[in-house]
């Protein structure tokens, strides 16, 4: 198949797949490449630094990792900090509390920045990466990312403490306002 013919040919797959509307399926494919590129990457630097793998991980790195990929996902697609990353991906929209934004992802240039915008501004497409970079770490440097996963973890634990303490004080005030 010629390279217009297999142009061709994607495009009528694009067409099919969403006719309605405009989905950057190179992007994504894209995308998928770089994640399993970046896998491969972590699975031979595993075998060459010859650390053993875990047959099974603790339960208590699961909850650690999960609550830490949790937190760092949420910091890196949401926090108003981290906008900088994002910027050349996304476009600021409006505040949704908590120190987070919401970001509309640039339709504009190539089907990669829309999908690499579509990942940076998605605490749930984000946190495959995020995982697998944590759980990476977890063989190749364990100590190390234990910490770094606690200092998530107490993070997260703090967020939630201080919107639990925000309604609260909510309710108290609302209280006051009845009586």
């Amino acid at each position: 198949m010629t390279g217009s013919g297999l142009k061709q040919k994607v495009a009528r797959i694009r067409q099919a797949y969403a006719p309605h509307e405009h989905r950057p399926l190179g992007g994504y494919l894209l995308a998928m490449g770089t994640y399993g590129a970046v896998t491969a990457s972590l699975v031979g630097l595993v075998k060459a630094s010859g650390r053993p793998v875990p047959e099974r991980p603790s339960a208590g790195d699961v909850v650690l990792l999960s609550i830490a990929t949790h937190k760092l996902s949420r910091l890196l697609s949401k926090d108003a900090i981290t906008s900088p990353l994002r910027a050349p991906f996304t476009r600021y929209d409006h505040p949704i509390g908590s120190g987070e934004v919401m970001e509309e992802v640039r339709d504009q240039g190539s089907p990669t920045r829309h999908a690499v915008g579509e990942l940076v501004s998605c605490p749930f497409c984000l946190a495959v990466w995020v995982a697998t970079g944590l759980t990476g770490g977890l063989v190749l440097a364990p100590r190390l990312t234990r910490l770094v996963a606690t200092a998530l973890t107490a993070v997260a634990a703090s967020d939630f403490l201080q919107m639990g303490y925000a309604a609260a004080q909510q309710a108290a005030e609302g209280g006051h306002q009845a009586e």
